[in-house]
């Protein structure tokens, strides 16, 4: 072992265990892994939050609505997930007025037919969030799994020794600390993104939970 002058983060790194290693490298890589998608969905919300503005002011500026759901069928990625609910329920009000006219059964698909594409715009809002809950909840026992495996290793070390001190142990402990650290740093990040983009994603969905029933009713003035 290095005595206390000699010890440094990537010779503890270095120095450390095989098994402490391989769990270093496993948080290392969900750590990276975690960041990625932190920044790609704090993309893809801020995204969702601008083009469902768009798409809101749009809609309530009072044009005609048939205008509107043509000019988003042809360009439905580029406005937003409202955009394709409002798509789809348009969409399927026009064929089922043409085939049975008027009445209340009139609304039946176009409220189904939002309701789908709510769910997987929302599936694919939630998207990666699972990965960071499991990451926050699961990297800080990993890295204690890596601590405890590096103390005890240490430990052991000493039964080799006739003199056991503190500058003999100190290098163990301290490797072995760094996993519980790499644990941490990859920890606290994802649920802090977690808890945030959750929140996010919350009043998103009411926002487009709000507009399908003030659409309905819209749509159910037309029918009568």
């Amino acid at each position: 072992m290095q005595s206390t002058s000699e010890l440094s983060l990537l010779s503890l790194i270095w120095d450390a265990s095989i098994p402490v290693q391989i769990v270093m490298l496993i948080l290392m890589g969900v750590s990276v892994l975690s960041w990625t998608y932190i920044f790609s969905k704090r993309a893809a919300l801020r995204r969702a939050d601008e083009q469902t503005r768009r798409f809101e002011d749009d809609f309530w500026a009072g044009g005609d609505l048939t205008v509107l759901q043509q000019a988003i069928a042809s360009r439905r990625n580029e406005h937003g997930a409202l955009a394709r609910i409002f798509d789809a329920g348009m969409t399927e009000f026009v064929k089922a007025r043409r085939s049975t006219g008027a009445g209340d059964t009139l609304l039946d698909a176009p409220r189904r037919a939002m309701r789908a594409a709510y769910q997987r715009e929302m599936d694919s809002l939630e998207s990666h969030l699972n990965f960071l809950a499991s990451t926050g909840s699961v990297s800080p026992y990993v890295g204690l799994l890596g601590t405890v495996w590096g103390i005890m290793h240490a430990f052991m070390g000493l039964s080799t020794m006739q003199q056991a001190t503190l500058a003999a142990v100190a290098p163990g402990i301290a490797e072995a600390l760094i996993a519980t650290a790499i644990g941490l740093f990859a920890a606290i990040p994802a649920v802090v993104a977690y808890n945030r983009y959750t929140n996010e994603i919350d009043r998103l969905s009411i926002r487009f939970d709000s507009f399908v029933d003030e659409f309905l009713n819209i749509l159910q003035r037309q029918v009568h």
